[in-house]
């Protein structure tokens, strides 16, 4: 393959993007084992992921995970605006990266749940994996029925962001 055929075809490559959509509940077993839901799996192998990066939300308490070369370009991305000689911007992005745990599924698709991310995100037995497109949160059940936006709020908040014209 020619040099030329080889950077056409890395853009393609780069402008697929992955969809994990869906919302799934599920339980971790004794020993804070899950096992990604069989979706988002094919979409993860269709997409030639092999691991995966799991950090807390930012904002919500609940867990992510990234896509390696989804928490690559997030990473990236966040380098990128912060000033390695700024002790502020050095310390958002040593939390940034150094709460996370990189995670490899085993031959049955099952991953490991340390007890510190259950404590972080309360999670017991039951949880709920939910698709954000490029990434998977997994919540406690119990929380993320309490954080769901009523219906007429939902409707709302939808109407409004749709309406203004970009």
């Amino acid at each position: 393959m020619g040099k030329n055929a080889y950077l056409c075809s890395q853009r393609l490559f780069k402008e697929v993007r992955m969809r994990l959509i869906g919302n799934i509940e599920a339980k971790i077993d004794v020993k804070g084992r899950a096992f990604l839901p069989a979706v988002f799996r094919k979409v993860l192998q269709a997409a030639s992921e092999e691991r995966l990066v799991m950090r807390k939300d930012i904002h919500q308490q609940c867990l992510v995970l990234y896509p390696e070369s989804v928490w690559n370009e997030q990473m990236d991305a966040l380098r990128a605006r912060l000033n390695r000689w700024n002790k502020q911007h050095q310390q958002v992005f040593r939390q940034f990266v150094s709460e996370v745990e990189i995670l490899t599924l085993d031959g049955n698709g099952r991953f490991l749940i340390s007890k510190r991310y259950q404590r972080m995100a309360q999670i017991e037995q039951d949880i709920k994996f939910v698709g954000m497109g490029d990434t998977i949160e997994i919540w406690s059940s119990k929380l993320a029925e309490e954080t769901q936006m009523k219906p007429d709020e939902f409707g709302a908040a939808i109407e409004e962001l749709m309406s203004v014209e970009r």
